[in-house]
């Protein structure tokens, strides 16, 4: 699993939960409603399908 700074993952949670909220399809069994809550479940067991793009040699 790639190590995210805070920053990314709460863009990545909070994009997937978006997703969820607006009806994508759950990726994970859970009895939880909440997207948010889906979202963090899907972060922590690393299946969310999105990426991270970083610019190299930038400071």
């Amino acid at each position: 699993m790639e190590v995210y700074t805070r920053y990314e993952r709460a863009r990545i949670i909070g994009a997937r939960a978006l997703q969820i909220s607006m009806g994508a399809p759950v990726l994970i069994r859970t009895t939880k409603t909440d997207p948010l809550e889906i979202a963090i479940e899907e972060f922590e067991q690393n299946r969310i399908p999105i990426t991270v793009k970083r610019k190299v040699g930038t400071k």
